[in-house]
């Protein structure tokens, strides 16, 4: 098996797809009034699903989170740590909530944390370097 994508179970599909693509850049692959939307980052096809329309196509029902989700995070790279700190104040001036400001790990990442509308977490981190370099041990 291939990951082809992952998805978010959502309360308000308009807001989250006007953060998603206004605020961090994600392509809309789907009409934003369907109860599905399918949107893509870098090749990642990341989905939005209805709650409602979603309990009703497998009829049953589920629990969701209220306030910040600590179930997961979704992860973005940037090449320098000074694009961390640009994503990070572009983020929170367009209606991210903060919830970690750009710091420096013992590690050597840089990272900081930011919550879409319904509080997922939201990584934005950098090794400062190229993204296609991040995982090779040496330069």
């Amino acid at each position: 098996m291939r990951l082809d994508g992952f998805g978010l179970f959502v309360e308000d599909m308009a807001e989250m797809i006007r953060f998603y693509r206004d605020v961090l850049g994600f392509e809309i692959k789907e009409e934003d009034n369907t109860p599905n939307v399918y949107l893509v980052k870098d090749g990642t096809l990341f989905l939005l699903y209805g709650r409602k329309d979603f309990e009703k196509m497998t009829s049953r029902r589920y629990e969701y989170v209220n306030g910040l989700n600590g179930h997961f995070e979704i992860a973005l790279y940037v090449d320098t740590f000074e694009e961390v700190d640009e994503a990070y104040r572009k983020a929170v001036e367009n209606g991210a909530a903060s919830v970690l400001e750009p710091e420096l790990e013992p590690w050597g990442q840089r990272t900081c944390y930011i919550a879409d509308p319904e509080g997922n977490l939201i990584e934005i981190g950098s090794w400062n370097k190229p993204y296609k370099k991040k995982d090779l041990t040496e330069g």
